[in-house]
């Protein structure tokens, strides 16, 4: 870990250490990554991101939730990787493998990335769930049987797991009761990320994210992405909207040609420093 120079960055307030293993390898521990994401002792991040070597894109990479544990992907920090990528190879767009497919993105103004996130796995061993159901709208309440507080929630998978309810409650006492409590439902063998969402307009939503081993956070792009898509499902948006997070906006297209969906959103740059 000695000597390790870092990119601080976020993206809408999910923020994020980065560390260039283009040439040399970065295998942090569980104990480690831990104690770099304490904001009080450590750098403080949501996400740890390291750059590797790729054989097929421009670049891997990989991803540690705060909790230690690795995860296939991170919406934002595409975006902020995909920025440092064409900074330094002076490109407009940039292939970036993860552990959930490849993805492009691509320069969509100053400070501005647009990252294609593919197509959404609707299916539900695609999420996965532990048993079939139609993904529209899962069996899954929180509350009394008679009267429940959330239910019927959409899941979608963005290369990880995600389960959206529709609920105008959005309160920090809330999301946090309630995520921490669905995040390692037996409904998800892999664990999942629950996202809050409040429909403000066919083309605007308001969207609180617990993350799978990282807690209440400032945005989620994956979740933004997620969000979109379990709503437009249900007919209660378009195919295309502005997602309204703590930390600030993202554009989210679930594209009808394509069936990708896309990511506008933006980087920012905090500081530099060695780990």
């Amino acid at each position: 870990m000695s000597g390790r120079p870092f990119v601080k960055m976020n993206g809408c307030g999910n923020d994020f250490v980065v560390v260039d293993a283009l040439a040399r390898p970065f295998t942090p521990a569980v104990d480690q990554v831990r104690a770099l994401s304490d904001r009080k002792t450590g750098q403080g991040f949501d996400q740890l991101i390291a750059i590797e070597p790729s054989a097929t894109g421009d670049a891997f990479m990989r991803v540690w939730n705060a909790d230690g544990g690795s995860v296939q992907t991170c919406g934002n920090a595409l975006r902020c990787v995909g920025w440092m990528l064409m900074e330094a190879n002076g490109t407009d767009s940039v292939t970036i493998d993860t552990l959930g497919g490849p993805t492009v993105a691509r320069r969509a103004g100053p400070d501005r990335i647009t990252v294609d996130m593919g197509p959404p796995r609707l299916d539900w061993t695609e999420i996965p769930l532990a048993e079939e159901m139609d993904t529209r709208g899962i069996e899954l309440q929180i509350g009394p049987i008679d009267d429940p507080v959330l239910h019927t929630p959409g899941a979608v998978s963005m290369g990880n797991p995600h389960v959206v309810f529709f609920t105008d409650r959005l309160d920090d006492a809330f999301v946090t009761g309630s995520g921490s409590l669905i995040e390692h439902h037996p409904l998800f063998p892999e664990g999942v990320n629950v996202g809050f969402a409040r429909v403000l307009a066919p083309d605007s939503i308001r969207l609180r994210v617990w993350e799978r081993g990282a807690g209440l956070t400032r945005a989620c792009g994956t979740g933004a992405c997620a969000a979109l898509v379990a709503c437009a499902r249900r007919g209660l948006t378009g195919r295309r909207a502005t997602i309204i997070v703590d930390g600030g906006e993202l554009d989210i297209e679930w594209d009808e040609a394509t069936g990708h969906v896309f990511m506008t959103g933006p980087v920012e740059v905090e500081r530099t420093g060695m780990l």
